[in-house]
């Protein structure tokens, strides 16, 4: 389990924003084997990076994670069914698959995982799609298909020999460029349209100011937020600071919104000269919201580090509470998402990888010749 909170911390670094142009269908596909007391094969699907369904292997059932998505059965009344289907079939050709590859790499037993990561992107002001295909490897990159040029790339020299029977695939490609390019983007539509006013609504975060000790640095910390491209940043007077500032990362919350820290190293600035530091936040696109640097307002250890009590039963500090609850939390509850969102810069097949667990599709391509 430890491996997989690894994984998510990692992939929690780098979510696309929400309120840009460009929306995104992922499909995100795990198979393990050797892990106790986890599920063999675990199937999210995301939309601009919000969680809409979920599969394993122990419930055997697709499930939504939106209500919004609950629209899909007007358009598709067999939409669950056949999602389940897809990735019944997907989880036992990649349980095979890692059976291919174990004797490539001189492996036997052990722990094991295959993952896959595919989806499409669409800009919704151009038109201009993409689509990609990223396969993994016992938490390492080995495979990876390339829409526009039409070729697949192999990240290890184990997988060369994959590469070598998915480019004699035509059929194979073919199939792949038409869903990344027709079926994908169509549902990608779909969803979007389900989900419009959930996915592009804004909110703003409560900021507070934390300090563990009178020489620690300050920690200005924003939660609450929605969508999750924001910035926050400390300003002396209206210059930004960078040197004396230590940025952290955008993690979810529970409830589907965001937290940002930044925490400034004040060591060297004299206590009459706070008043001219400010913690700044901005929603990308939207108006700043600034709190200053006042020590009435820091919350220590022992409390407020200044006088006056009003503060203490103010929501925002209740949050922060609620912020640091939330992490730990997310880390249980989506560990089986864990091994799949580091994959969107990263990301396995015995044989050519086919079509197993892609919406539509009734019947799998043929692999490529053994």
């Amino acid at each position: 389990m430890n491996s997989l909170v690894f994984l998510l911390l990692l992939a929690l670094k780098s979510v696309p924003n929400c309120f840009a142009v460009t929306h995104t269908l992922n499909y995100f596909h795990t198979v393990s084997s050797g892990v106790p007391n986890f599920p063999e094969f675990v199937a999210v699907v995301m939309v601009d990076d919000v969680h809409i369904s979920h599969y394993d292997s122990n419930t055997r059932r697709t499930q939504p994670r939106q209500e919004w998505m609950e629209n899909v059965n007007a358009d598709d009344p067999q939409y669950w069914e056949g999602e389940t289907g897809n990735f019944m079939g997907a989880h036992q050709a990649y349980k095979a698959r890692i059976e291919i590859l174990k004797p490539r790499f001189n492996q036997t037993g052990g722990v094991h995982t295959y993952q896959l990561m595919y989806g499409c992107e669409w800009d919704d002001e151009t038109d201009e799609i993409n689509g990609f295909n990223q396969y993994g490897y016992d938490a390492e990159d080995f495979i990876s298909f390339k829409l526009k040029e039409e070729i697949w790339v192999a990240a290890k020299r184990e997988a060369e020999i994959t590469k070598r029977k998915c480019d004699q695939n035509r059929a194979n490609t073919d199939y792949l460029k038409s869903y990344y390019t027709q079926i994908c983007i169509k549902w990608l539509q779909k969803f979007v349209d389900y989900g419009r006013s959930s996915l592009m609504r804004t909110e703003l975060p409560s900021v507070s100011l934390l300090q563990k000790e009178p020489s620690s640095p300050v920690t200005c910390m924003a939660t609450g937020f929605y969508p999750d491209g924001a910035t926050l940043s400390w300003r002396r007077g209206e210059e930004e600071l960078h040197e004396e500032v230590e940025p952290g990362e955008i993690l979810p919350n529970p409830d589907g919104t965001f937290q940002m820290s930044a925490a400034l190293d004040l060591s060297s600035v004299p206590p009459e000269d706070w008043s001219s530091y400010k913690c700044v936040f901005q929603l990308s696109g939207g108006q700043e919201v600034p709190t200053s640097l006042d020590r009435k307002r820091i919350r220590t250890n022992r409390g407020k580090t200044g006088g006056g009590g009003d503060d203490a039963e103010n929501p925002s500090n209740t949050s922060i509470t609620t912020a640091i609850v939330a992490v730990a939390v997310l880390v249980l509850v989506l560990g089986a998402i864990a091994g799949f969102l580091v994959y969107r810069q990263k990301v396995l097949a015995g044989k050519c990888p086919r079509a197993e667990g892609h919406p539509e599709v009734k019947e799998p391509l043929k692999p490529a010749p053994t």
